[in-house]
């Protein structure tokens, strides 16, 4: 009579025994019908009978015992202790998991299909924050030397040009040449979030594997600096002297000079932006010696014909713009071309009107990096025009103009980090699964890591290159022959190579907000920035003259860094607090998935009882 009782148990008994006790209340039941097996045992004859299992297939024979297609042959009862056996692996691996919550340690994930229990590819997502010379650091270093070098090169065309003019032993010709090139790279300011929001775009979509997204995000961007360039050329071409104005005075003898070199610049809109966006593609597609070999040969390119040009046919002025528009239009060329190879680039995604859906990301970046850009540039701007009221002599201009290249020196390694975070971390976040191997990498928690070694290696670099720059400090002094102007300097460049140290970190931490998709925010940090360095610049240059200017440059980066300590620990999609919340997310995922999988195993062990009884009562009657 018992045994009928603990046979026809209803299932909900289990749920009830799981929901309050936990497994180990399924396992105290499973293991309670394996002790009935000795007084169960019959000696009745029939024929094998055969169920199906959860994708098994069991056969029962005449003395109840049980039979996989694997050969093996346990009891009924055995096949339920097993069942108990599942349960306290579920328990374990719960354990486990919730150990381990707080370290990134292999995880596992349970497929609640009946039956067995199956574990996902286990994963390592612990990583050190510190460069350690790992594959993480090699990557990241093969990635960023080839953009440092394009960093250092690009800088080459305008001063292979004012080489050469100056050789023409004109100083009208000097100025003209400066003037021009200073309204042409303002008109420039206008697409300069097309390569950051571009690299984000394309490296995404080359994360998760599609051609067809990276073709959409690069074709959508070549259309837009399609149009932004038409209306930039045909500004410069048909307004060249209103332009000038900008810079020159009217009838300023300069203009002579001006206005040929930039009409012919006009003429370079459109191929310097398909430049633009070639380069930011293949950055994208974590291609960056492409870039680096187009650069290289459109600089040679520029620094032989100059001389030629210049001299040789005697077009002075003229000859350095058609230098510079032959090697940006060969630049083009070549990035079209290979992107078309590669097929970064799609005939039926280039020539049709552009959708909206596709220009929205565009658009919507673009739109908050023209108001981060308009913050930078009102800062320099302010900068600027604070150093040239301090003194009538030109010493404190003179003087900021040396720190401000002693500053620049290290901003080149430390702005190449930046744009390897710009595409390299939103790679990272897609999850991607391995076809061959099933191994998985990437995901928010793989993209801390790389953010994390970012800016280890942001900090490491900042503090050698401004010791570096401290130490050479003395020799870039002496560039200048007036004692007063190496006087006035020394303690601003002092100041910019100190700032060196948290540089890095603001660099690329800007970098990761870019990657991010966090425009928006970027934005909102930089104009608080901003303000907190108009009121400084206010107040402190009164006091401590061009070493004032240079304490608002301090306050300028440092409202910088708060920002992106906000994003990074607060409120950005791979903080502190994200990350956590993931985890969490995660390991109650695993416990459900636990508990689902302990219910479907008790209700099989029942299942299986059962017939396995009312077969035994069939044969005892």
């Amino acid at each position: 009579m018992m045994l009928i009782e603990r046979a026809t148990i209803p299932k909900v008994v289990l749920v009830a025994l799981l929901l309050t006790y936990g497994n180990g209340g399924v396992q105290c039941f499973a293991s309670g019908l394996h002790n009935v097996k000795s007084s169960t045992r019959t000696n009745a004859k029939a024929n094998g009978n055969s169920l199906s299992t959860t994708g098994r297939n069991i056969n029962i024979n005449h003395w109840g015992d049980v039979s996989t297609q694997s050969g093996q042959s346990t009891s009924q009862f055995g096949r339920l202790h097993s069942a108990a056996q599942i349960q306290r692996r579920m328990v374990s691996k719960t354990s486990s998991s919730t150990n381990d919550e707080n370290d990134d340690s292999n995880k596992e994930s349970l497929s609640v299909r009946g039956g067995d229990s199956t574990t996902a590819p286990a994963r390592k997502t612990t990583v050190k924050a510190w460069p350690c010379g790992d594959a993480l650091d090699k990557k990241l270093i093969a990635i960023a030397l080839p953009c440092i070098a394009n960093f250092a090169i690009n800088p080459l065309v305008g001063a292979v040009d004012l080489f050469w003019i100056n050789r023409m032993g004109n100083t009208l010709a000097v100025a003209g040449q400066a003037a021009a090139n200073q309204i042409f790279s303002s008109g420039f300011w206008l697409t300069s979030f097309l390569p950051s929001v571009t690299a984000t775009l394309v490296a995404r979509e080359y994360a998760k594997g599609s051609e067809e997204g990276v073709q959409e995000a690069t074709s959508q961007a070549l259309l837009l600096g399609t149009l932004v360039a038409i209306i930039g050329s045909a500004l410069i071409l048909t307004k060249p002297d209103k332009l000038l104005g900008a810079v020159l005075k009217n009838g300023a003898p300069a203009r002579e000079f001006a206005r040929p070199y930039l009409l012919i610049r006009g003429l370079g809109f459109l191929p310097s932006l398909y430049s633009l966006v070639g380069f930011s593609a293949f950055r994208g597609t974590m291609d960056t010696i492409t870039p680096l070999k187009i650069s290289l040969f459109a600089n040679v390119l520029n620094a032989v014909m100059d001389p030629l040009l210049i001299f040789n046919a005697k077009m002075g002025v003229s000859g350095a713009a058609l230098a510079t528009l032959a090697s940006e239009l060969c630049s083009a060329v070549l990035f079209v071309w290979l992107m078309w190879k590669k097929k970064l680039i799609s005939a039926s995604k280039l020539f049709r009107l552009p959708k909206l859906e596709y220009m929205m990301p565009l658009l919507k970046g673009g739109a908050a990096l023209q108001l981060r850009n308009f913050a930078l540039n009102l800062t320099f701007l302010a900068v600027t025009r604070v150093t040239q009221s301090i003194d009538e002599t030109g010493v404190a201009a003179a003087a900021h103009a040396m720190a401000i290249q002693t500053f620049q020196i290290g901003g080149i390694v430390l702005l190449a980090l930046s744009t390897v975070a710009q595409f390299i971390v939103p790679g990272d976040m897609v999850e991607k699964v391995d076809e061959k191997t099933g191994e998985k990498s990437g995901g928010p928690k793989a993209a801390r890591a790389t953010v994390n070694r970012l800016m280890s290696w942001g900090l490491i670099l900042g503090t050698i290159l401004g010791s570096l720059q401290i130490l050479i400090l003395p020799k870039l002094l002496q560039a200048s022959p007036v004692e007063e102007v190496r006087t006035a300097a020394k303690i601003p460049a002092l100041l910019g190579s100190v700032y060196q140290c948290f540089n890095g970190l603001v660099f690329i931490g800007e970098g990761v907000m870019v990657g991010t998709g966090s425009f928006m925010q970027l934005s909102i940090s930089t104009v608080i920035a901003t303000l907190g360095t108009l009121v400084a610049l206010k107040e402190l240059p009164p006091r401590f003259g061009l070493t004032g200017v240079w304490m608002g440059f301090g306050v300028f980066n440092i409202l910088r860094l708060a920002g992106v300590a906000v994003h990074q620990l607060y409120n950005g999609p791979l903080s502190s607090r994200a990350i956590n919340q993931i985890e969490t997310s995660e390991r109650i995922a695993t416990e459900e998935a636990v508990r689902a999988q302990a219910l479907l195993d008790a209700e099989e062990a029942a299942r299986i009882d059962t017939e396995n009884r009312t077969l035994h009562e069939n044969e005892d009657n």
